[in-house]
């Protein structure tokens, strides 16, 4: 049900000439009311079933004459929400154009300083030289937006609610926290689910394999005396199977003799979405392979959710315990994604209204996914080195 708050029917009721009806409606949901809202229609009354089992009746009828609904309560009465179907967002999105301009900077930023290099005190001096990392925000960026307007696309496909992408700024080692969108309204099928779920990580792999590729093929870059001479530690990204494929398919390295040689900052872009799209992948809650592997399996997803805490858990145990690292980077960074991984478990992906099985070929596909995340996964991703 809809998290969306929606006042009582006030002002003038609709006439029931004006007002759509379908069937269904009138079976199982007991009305007292209607109004308009801009483009949606207001049912307010009375469930007569429970609410899964209503959405599951009305949605098909809502959907052939052009809507999708979704359930929401007031005080004083449920509401039956009904927009027309494909409406996109109105106006500028002004949230999503100013996290992307300041994840551009932020990007800007730590790509100068961290994988260009560049003096803080020459930053500060000119700022304009932290355009000089354009590359980095370009790889960073490019895999992540491609992934998520993978889903925006599928989604506007099949007509489904849903936001544009909303990039989050940060600090290091990448300048963000990735990108998410938003859908509203009930997932009609499970054919739909799977496809809007599987869009983001295919299209990301795509665009990660290319990045990946242009960078592996671009000189390595040059670190200063200054930063091989300082006393202290550095961090360390070990390579994911699909980048030593993709490596040693181009005949490109991914490490260098030379102590003062390191890959191209735009490998890095090739790595953010490598790894981003194996957390995305993992088969729980709201994540992108919670939503998949719903489709897939249907209810019994829950099961497999129940698991991925523990294997979580289970691989910073033995990272800690088995090969005595310590408290290190990874333990932590597999500990925090099992505590997410058991938080984000209680709300479940979408439930789709037509639970009608996949055919084998989309299965297929899921399979294929699932095993191209596989290629991304690290038992040790991150590691602070001695410098």
């Amino acid at each position: 049900m809809a998290d969306e708050e929606v006042s009582g029917p006030v002002g003038e009721a609709e006439s029931p000439s004006e007002t759509p009806r379908p069937e269904p409606l009138r079976t199982f949901f007991q009305l007292t009311a209607t109004r308009r809202d801009g483009d949606r229609i207001l049912y307010y009354g009375e469930s007569l079933v429970p609410d899964r089992a209503l959405m599951r009746r009305i949605a098909p009828a809502f959907r052939e004459i052009g809507y999708e609904v979704e359930l929401t309560r007031t005080s004083e009465a449920d509401v039956v929400i009904a927009r027309p179907i494909g409406a996109g967002p109105e106006g500028i999105p002004w949230t999503n154009l100013v996290l992307f301009v300041t994840t551009v900077i932020s990007t800007l930023f730590v790509g100068a300083y961290g994988w260009y290099y560049v003096p803080l005190s020459e930053i500060t001096a000119n700022p304009l030289v932290i355009l000089q990392a354009w590359p980095f925000t370009a790889a960073v960026l490019g895999v992540l937006l491609v992934h998520e307007l993978g889903h925006y696309a599928a989604a506007r496909y099949y007509g489904v609610n849903v936001s544009l992408p909303y990039v989050i700024p940060f600090v290091f080692p990448f300048g963000t926290l990735g990108a998410v969108i938003r859908m509203k309204g009930q997932m009609p099928s499970r054919k739909v689910l799977f496809d809007i779920g599987a869009a983001g990580p295919l299209a990301g792999l795509a665009a990660t394999v290319v990045v990946t590729a242009i960078g592996l093929s671009l000189d390595p870059i040059t670190i200063p005396e200054r930063i091989l001479e300082a006393d202290g530690s550095m961090i360390r990204f070990n390579d994911p199977p699909l980048l030593t494929l993709i490596a040693s398919a181009l005949g490109e390295p991914t490490a260098y003799e030379a102590a003062n040689k390191a890959a191209h900052p735009v490998v890095i872009g090739g790595w953010v979405g490598m790894f981003f799209t194996l957390l995305n992948l993992l088969p729980v809650g709201q994540l992108d392979g919670g939503h998949i592997m719903r489709a897939m399996i249907g209810e019994r997803q829950e099961t497999v959710a129940s698991l991925v805490p523990a294997i979580l858990f289970g691989i910073a145990a033995y990272l800690y315990y088995v090969l005595e690292y310590g408290l290190n980077e990874s333990v932590g960074l597999w500990a925090f994604w099992g505590v997410f991984a058991l938080f984000i478990a209680f709300n479940g992906p979408a439930d789709p209204v037509d639970e009608s099985q996949l055919g084998w070929p989309r299965m297929l596909v899921g399979i294929i996914t699932f095993a191209l995340g596989l290629l991304c996964f690290m038992l040790v991703p991150v590691q602070v080195v001695s410098g």
